[in-house]
């Protein structure tokens, strides 16, 4: 019976030591187990950093690709038409221009010419300079109106020009052919030229 016990308490103290061996291998077990979790889970955030980067630099690459966002050509098709008006109503310095044409006139007119030449001289060539500088300011209107209407057809292909520029360029640009037109008719003394002295 000795050996029996001892056998027993042998065998009970292994079965003991077996399981406090599975303890220790569970809790390994379990370690391992969170540390592959907490690895997994970190590599899963480290994946959504990354999806988040390349998600925003598509959306950069889209804008970049839809091209301009046509303020440029808004700002020119205003400048066109503002152009245009001032070729029509006339400019600060083509007032200046006509005055100091006027006083010029006078200072080389000598008091014994005659009437057709003081008119000229004093009068005409200041419509003239007027005429020049609203024909200049009408051409600018022109071609300034022109360029944004042809821009976009040298530009990011398929997007097309807002209606509202395309709209004030094409005022600029008819602005500009009736300034152009209304100058050349003034400079030729075609409208409203000179009265005859005779």
């Amino acid at each position: 019976m000795g050996t029996k016990t001892v056998d027993e308490t042998g065998a009970a103290a292994g079965a003991e030591a077996t399981t406090d061996e599975e303890k220790v291998d569970v809790t390994k077990a379990d370690e391992v187990t969170g540390t592959e979790a907490a690895t997994k889970a970190d590599g899963a955030e480290a994946e959504a950093a990354e999806d988040a980067v390349e998600d925003e630099e598509l959306a950069l690459a889209e804008d970049e690709e839809a091209g301009p966002s046509g303020v440029g050509q808004g700002a020119g098709a205003v400048v066109s038409a503002a152009l245009g008006i001032v070729s029509l109503t006339g400019s600060w310095i083509g007032t200046v221009a006509a005055a100091r044409e006027t006083l010029v006139g006078q200072l080389q007119t000598s008091q014994t010419a005659t009437v057709a030449k003081q008119v000229k001289e004093v009068y005409g060539d200041a419509w003239q300079t007027s005429a020049l500088w609203g024909g200049l300011f009408a051409l600018l209107a022109l071609v300034v109106g022109v360029v944004v209407l042809a821009r976009p057809a040298f530009g990011a292909p398929g997007k097309p020009q807002p209606a509202w520029i395309k709209s004030v360029a094409w005022g600029g640009v008819a602005l500009g052919v009736i300034g152009l037109l209304l100058a050349v008719l003034k400079y030729t003394d075609i409208l409203l030229g000179l009265p005859s002295t005779s």
